[in-house]
């Protein structure tokens, strides 16, 4: 609980603290409210906020309805190819966010393939002239949506399978219509998480940076202008204000999503095996569903193919010359990045996977007082967006006695209490559907708490162990709102450094970049995974 308090509670009291504190003459501090006034008397300062709703909000619609289309195709719908879908569809789950707007500029910025290349070279057509701009909210919108619509494809993938078939067949049977069925009993079931998605989208754009400092143009966001205030104007009061408005609507929308997510109980779960509901084969529904799914998954690989295009390429834009010259460079240049973003990742992910389970055991299994406090603290910075954080940990670590600015030690903490929220919720799902007479059993026969936990129940929460560690390894790795608070120069990550190519136009460097980090985070994964069946596998045979 000590080190929740320090890392997770202590960055964010400096936050409020910098922002309604302010030191007086005496050495003592008084409560004030100048910061939030002399940013908010500006309207360049107020226009971010609304930017910031207008584009979540965007971005939530939008994103959810994608998502359900596509979890509607897989789970209701008899179309082929069914786990090449789903594996495109996460892809950009397990890359950089922000690799999904360097495409969008290496294929409708100002020297884009499309833009340029193929519009104002052969037709004579500058759209830039004509109005068009990917740097705003346009191209925010584009970029996010890819981005996140994963999120929402996954989380209603199951709320679908939740939905009990006999209500749909049951209907049918009764003369409905499997239109009737649709609207009727399928899509009111499936609202809660529709609901649910919608305000996790609008969290995930309210606390997206990379995109933004991207694409953003003029169109300025929360995120974006706090980091600015802080480091371009050296005003930390003035960026920690930012951070709280930022903060207040996007705990709302995280509570509201849980909320709505809660709601979901009433899709009546019954125990019995999914066995997919009513499958929809007319004509007029399958096909559309599978052009629009294929569509997608096209628009995906065209930008992501355009990103391995641009690595390749000698200067995007002017020379498309094949070469290998940005992976030599960036082995050359960038391999203290790669080294350093694998080292802190590789130290972190294992104390973030043992540190979820362990919360998520004291939570479950155990009476004490400061329980739930301890589950709402953990389970606090999935909520909070990165950027507050980030703030919040500079605030904190940067005087003695806890000076820890321009150590990998804030790094790895960072990283440790940022991601140990969806291992905690994974292990805490677990240990409910296992019954407490084990470890009882196990306590009986003289085991001390701390053996069964590593003898006995660890074992068997061994799936919700590796997802956290999968989860905590490719944030780690692709993480940049809080951790660009406080990289340094002895330790820096290879996603600030990608952030600083697309700043200085250097595309097919930071495409070269994107490639090799997208390379070892899929190895990683391929590693847990063949550790993960290992362990199966050689269950299976104790069982035997």
């Amino acid at each position: 609980m000590a080190g929740l308090i320090l890392f997770v509670l202590f960055p964010l009291f400096q936050v409020f603290k910098a922002c309604f504190f302010v030191p007086t003459e005496d050495g003592s501090i008084r409560f004030t409210l100048k910061y939030f006034t002399e940013l908010l008397s500006k309207p360049y300062n107020r226009q971010p906020f609304y930017n910031s709703i207008i584009l979540g909000v965007c971005v939530s619609i939008i994103g959810t309805i994608i998502g359900f289309i596509f979890a509607f195709s897989i789970t209701r719908v008899d179309i082929p190819f069914k786990k090449f879908f789903r594996a495109v569809a996460t892809f950009p789950i397990i890359s950089p966010p922000f690799v999904i707007a360097l495409s969008a500029i290496l294929l409708l910025g100002r020297n884009g393939i499309v833009t340029k290349g193929i519009l104002l070279n052969y037709l004579g057509v500058d759209i830039y002239n004509l109005g068009f701009n990917i740097y705003g909210l346009f191209g925010l919108v584009l970029v996010e949506t890819l981005a996140y619509f994963p999120t929402a494809f996954l989380l209603l993938v199951g709320v679908l399978q939740s939905i009990d078939p006999s209500l749909e067949e049951s209907a049918l049977d009764l003369g409905a219509s499997k239109s009737k069925v649709f609207t009727s009993i399928t899509l009111p079931l499936a609202m809660p998480g529709i609901l649910s998605s919608m305000f996790l989208l609008f969290v995930e754009s309210l606390a997206d940076f990379g995109n933004p400092l991207i694409l953003s143009g003029r169109f300025n966001v929360l995120s974006v202008q706090a980091y600015l205030q802080i480091t371009g104007n050296d005003n930390q009061p003035g960026g920690a204000a930012l951070a709280i408005i930022l903060l207040i609507p996007s705990l709302i929308g995280y509570f509201l999503q849980n909320y709505f997510l809660e709601k979901k109980s009433f899709v009546t779960v019954t125990g019995k095996a999914f066995r997919g509901g009513i499958k929809r084969e007319e004509k007029h529904i399958k096909y559309p569903l599978v052009f629009t799914c294929f569509s997608l998954v096209g628009f995906i690989f065209l930008f992501y193919g355009l990103v391995i295009i641009g690595s390749f390429t000698k200067l995007w834009g002017a020379d498309y010359s094949f070469t290998f010259k940005n992976y030599i460079d960036t082995f050359i240049i960038g391999w203290d990045y790669i080294k350093d973003s694998l080292l802190l990742a590789a130290i972190a992910t294992p104390i973030t996977g043992l540190l979820g389970m362990i919360i998520a055991y004291l939570v479950v299994r155990k009476r004490f007082i400061g329980r739930k406090l301890m589950e709402v603290v953990s389970m606090l910075t999935f909520a909070v967006p990165g950027t507050v954080v980030g703030i919040g940990y500079i605030l904190a670590f940067n005087q003695k006695p806890l000076l820890l600015q321009g150590t990998a030690a804030i790094i790895v903490l960072l990283f440790v209490f940022r991601n140990a929220p969806v291992g905690i919720r994974s292990g805490i799902a677990t240990l409910k559907q296992i019954s407490t007479s084990i470890e009882e059993a196990s306590e009986d026969l003289g085991a001390s708490s701390l053996t069964t936990f590593r003898r006995v129940t660890l074992p068997l929460i061994v799936p919700a162990f590796f997802s956290g560690l999968v989860y905590s390894f490719v944030r780690c790795m692709t993480a940049i709102s809080a951790v660009i608070f406080v990289v340094s120069g002895d330790w820096n990550l290879i996603t600030v450094a990608i952030l600083g190519f697309v700043e200085n136009s250097d595309l097919s460097q930071a495409a070269a970049l994107c490639i090799i980090l997208i390379f070892f985070v899929m190895a990683a994964l391929g590693i847990i995974q063949s550790i993960l069946n290992k362990v199966f596998k050689s269950k299976a045979v104790e069982l035997r």
